[in-house]
């Protein structure tokens, strides 16, 4: 079983990097959206939960703006972009429905860990909690950012404070944008703006802010330093799902596809990264299973060590929606970004330990 299971890691690499040493990949942007669970990304609106007064304000309007009885209709109402563009363009894995399996290995099935595994490229049992510790580990970010190419040219930007402890902001040299964070240095008009903004609009949530600035604090960011290696953290959809409001939630995360779709199509639109570019998206953890546990997340919590990914770019061949059965893990995208860039990260690698009902 165990064979099988890792035969999956090497068709995945193969799939991405057949080409190696003829790569076209210059930039890496890996896009997170925070506890998204993988029932929404490949079934829409979850039928047990989308009637439930309990967590819906609205149904019928809900109703009317995301369902669909026919299940591949239902998910394009929610995510149009990733499933009219991605799924075509590049490849997306997860469904479970098909037996294929994405999982984070960490036991402890929460933001930090997640992002530590995906990040590093290996679970810390050290890192057990969202705690705000700083991490001993070095993410590829850091690690990039210490090469002559990529140095200074290296950013992440995130709703949720706790990134600047994830990525060690202090250690690593690189550009945080976090929580509360504004920009900067050599301000445009559009920064100001958002600066003004987001000290006038306060966040529902202690230490993690509307998706809107962070993604439009990215934005701007790429357009006037031209990083080579970012990332983009979006983090409403978990907490509206915390809070056990399902209809923003679902906003959330079609707001989100929307956010993807704005960058992507920027990366297309100029020359430093149109057709230079692989675009990554995947999440830190999932969720329960059902209208009981949708909620939440945790090592108690059936469902939530299931996740999913997903890649286009100019070296991703166009497979689409893959349904092959077949076994995954998330922080294997830390060895993909480090192939893609032409990077020998030593970070990568598991400790075999961690993997106690990973695939459950």
């Amino acid at each position: 079983m165990q064979v099988k299971k890792w035969s999956a890691v090497f068709v995945l690499v193969f799939l991405l990097s057949q080409t190696f040493g003829q790569l076209k990949t210059e930039n890496v942007v890996l896009i997170t959206v925070d506890g998204l669970r993988w029932q929404e990304l490949y079934r829409g609106a979850d039928p047990s939960i989308i009637r439930n007064k309990r967590f819906v304000e609205d149904v019928s309007a809900l109703q009317r703006e995301f369902w669909n009885a026919d299940v591949e209709l239902r998910r394009r109402k929610l995510f149009p972009f990733l499933w009219s563009a991605v799924a075509t363009q590049g490849q997306v894995y997860g469904n479970r429905d098909f037996g294929n399996r994405v999982n984070i290995a960490n036991r402890y099935r929460f933001s930090y860990p997640g992002y530590n595994e995906l990040l590093t490229g290996k679970p810390d049992k050290r890192i057990k909690n969202n705690a705000k510790r700083t991490n001993p580990n070095q993410t590829i970010l850091e690690f990039a950012n210490q090469h002559g190419k990529f140095k200074g040219k290296v950013a992440a930007f995130a709703s949720w404070d706790v990134f600047h402890y994830i990525i060690n902001t202090k250690r690593s040299g690189i550009h945080i944008n976090a929580g509360n964070d504004t920009a900067k240095s050599r301000l445009t008009a559009r920064e100001r703006y958002i600066n003004h903004l987001q000290r006038n609009t306060p966040s529902p949530w202690k230490g993690t802010r509307f998706d809107e600035f962070t993604h439009n604090y990215a934005k701007e960011y790429l357009k006037k330093n031209s990083p080579r290696l970012v990332l983009i953290a979006y983090g409403e959809t978990d907490e509206f799902a915390h809070s056990g409001a399902y209809d923003e939630y679902l906003k959330a995360a079609q707001n989100t596809d929307r956010y993807i779709q704005d960058i992507w199509e920027w990366i297309q639109s100029d020359s430093r990264y149109r057709d230079k570019t692989t675009m990554i998206i995947t999440t830190d953890h999932g969720r329960g299973n059902g209208r009981r546990s949708w909620r939440s997340h945790g090592p108690g919590r059936a469902g939530s060590n299931h996740t999913w990914f997903a890649i286009i770019g100019p070296d991703t061949e166009p497979l689409g929606e893959v349904k092959n059965k077949s076994y995954y893990y998330t922080h294997q995208l830390t060895n993909i970004i480090a192939s893609l860039l032409n990077l020998n990260y030593p970070g990568g690698g598991t400790d075999s330990s961690v993997f106690v009902n990973a695939y459950k």
